[in-house]
């Protein structure tokens, strides 16, 4: 460099790969700043004048041997062979260390459009010319029509397949996974002209998925899918020489299935392995019988008409599975604070209505700690504490916090109805459609068990649901889809004007739904006791033996 060059402009270097580290001054010698390389004459000046095209491949070209000499790349154990085969050419240092390797890329008609280089020093991967017009790397090299053609997802992984393979089958690259569905689309007719097409990208995500992708793009059984096991890409197996196992895995490859459909022939041992849910019995054995019980993983509803007793029953299930199971509970009770629903718990442990202030005023304080502690005070109970208004997307976040977070499995929602009554499109049908679809998504994604609380529309016949009208899934307020997406529906039943004070008090739990084992019907009677405010199961006091006809009806 002379001592009055002045300073042109920050260029690439083609010692280190970088982009802008190399200073070129208008005597055409430059110096780059990260690798510290210094070059006197004037052929960078000339390379980088020339805007990435095909004319900068003949400067790219000037500045190597004019017959390039195709040697081994012993750190990837590729043979000159097989690099003269893909015209792989390598660039050294003075020391004679390869600094960066090139992978020519050619169009369709065979016209040399592209260079991609790797810099061994930084796995950096620049390229000069028009690389997105160009066909697969190593497309040239092999005529259309064959059995097989194999696509990896990088120029070395190619050549280490067709080297393991002795080079005898076709095997081409994409760009990367990024590129790899449009690379391939570009190609199609060539790919399609081979019986088989193998791919064998890298085994992370992001190779897993473009396989797919790729894959997707192919008739039925045309593609085949590598599963890679010890080591990343095929050029990894090469270096390890691992040339057996490659082989194997590549012959093992199975037909790409779209997501979700499987062989069933192919579940093997599988099949006997129990997929994990926690599962705890009803505390009544008659509803046990049609459902064996509540199990994780399923979205249980509760229906009936106004005043019938669904908050009684969902406090019976809270401190029946909080004495049995270990886990956490969360509890969403829309129509209530968070001291109600504390003192509705503990009012099942002291069999005491506590909730009414008169009778907890009844009983001394060390008697009301001693149910505290056995019940909220375990520390297993979360419960909700909210204030005016609350959107859907509110209280999905809140069930996905304490499904997570709290590390809640049974988990109470209390109602439907009031989320979807304040929206202000008013369009509830299509609120309930939304907010049903994201509870059972919620509910997949994390394993829990939601029972959720759902209101009626009115019966259309002449006896009403609070006069112990008959429930079907038809009367589920505002959309199909709460019958549709839940596990288990339960209607209760009772008429609120019997003069009879024990039929008045008795509650038919009718199942209305069932995915688990089917069973629908009438399942229990629930006795509600209003000096202990419990419910117990009691056999059927509607049960009236017909004298004359001998049946039950």
């Amino acid at each position: 460099m002379k001592k009055d060059a002045k300073f042109v402009k920050h260029v690439n270097c083609e010692e280190c790969g970088s982009s802008d580290g190399n200073a070129l001054y208008d005597d055409g010698s430059a110096f780059c700043f990260v690798c510290k390389t210094y070059t006197k004459d004037s052929s960078m000046q000339e390379q980088e004048q020339v805007q990435p095209s095909n004319a900068n491949l003949k400067v790219y070209s000037k500045n190597m041997a004019e017959d390039k000499n195709y040697q081994d790349i012993p750190d990837r154990k590729l043979t000159a062979a097989t690099c003269k085969a893909y015209g792989i050419s390598v660039v050294k240092d003075a020391q004679g260390n390869i600094i960066k390797h090139v992978y020519p890329y050619y169009n369709t008609d065979g016209s040399h459009v592209a260079n991609k280089f790797r810099v061994v020093a930084n796995k950096t991967f620049p390229t000069e010319g028009n690389i997105s017009d160009a066909a697969l790397f190593g497309q040239k090299n092999f005529p259309a029509k064959g059995k097989y053609i194999t696509i990896t997802e990088g120029e070395l992984d190619a050549a280490s397949t067709y080297q393991m393979f002795g080079s005898q089958w076709p095997c081409v690259s994409v760009r990367s996974a990024t590129t790899a569905v449009s690379d391939v689309q570009k190609n199609m007719d060539y790919l399609n002209s081979f019986d088989n097409v193998v791919l064998c990208f890298d085994k992370d995500k992001a190779g897993r998925e473009a396989a797919n992708q790729v894959a997707s793009l192919f008739e039925p059984n045309k593609c085949s899918i590598v599963k890679l096991t010890t080591f990343k890409d095929a050029s990894d197996y090469l270096k390890a020489g691992s040339r057996e196992e490659f082989t194997k895995a590549w012959w093992n490859a199975e037909p790409y299935t779209p997501a979700g459909i499987i062989n069933l022939g192919n579940l093997g041992e599988s099949l006997y392995e129990e997929d994990f849910c926690e599962s705890v019995s009803y505390p009544w054995p008659s509803l046990n019988e049609k459902t064996f019980g509540c199990r994780t993983g399923e979205l249980v509803t509760w229906t009936s008409g106004s005043g019938m007793g669904k908050s009684s029953v969902l406090r019976e299930l809270m401190h029946y599975f909080l004495y049995h199971t270990k886990d956490n509970i969360g509890i969403l009770a829309l129509e209530e604070n968070t001291k109600k629903t504390a003192f509705n718990l503990m009012a099942v442990e002291a069999n005491q209505r506590l909730y009414i202030k008169e009778i907890r005023d009844q009983f001394t304080r060390e008697q009301m700690t001693r149910w505290e502690e056995k019940t909220i005070g375990t520390g297993r109970l979360f419960a909700f504490d909210h204030f005016g208004s609350i959107s859907n997307d509110e209280i999905l976040s809140r069930i996905r916090y304490m499904a997570k977070a709290l590390d809640c499995k049974w988990i109470f929602l209390d109602h439907l109805s009031i989320l979807v009554s304040g929206q202000e499109d008013g369009d509830e049908r299509r609120g309930i459609d939304v907010l049903m679809t994201k509870l059972r998504s919620l509910v997949e994604e994390t394993g829990i068990s939601l029972n959720l609380v759902s209101h009626l529309r009115r019966a259309s016949s002449s006896k009403s649901h609070e006069e112990g009208g008959e429930v079907s899934l038809a009367h589920l307020r505002g959309s199909h889809s709460i019958a549709q997406l839940s596990d288990m529906v339960y209607a209760l039943e009772r008429n609120q004007q019997e003069t009879d004070d024990t039929l008045a008090n008795t509650t038919l739990v009718r199942v209305l739904k069932n995915r688990y084992s089917g069973e629908v019907g009438p399942a229990t009677y629930l006795f509600y006791d209003k000096d202990t405010g419990r419910l117990t199961e009691i056999s059927n006091p509607f049960e009236i033996k017909d004298e004359e006809e001998g049946e039950v009806f």
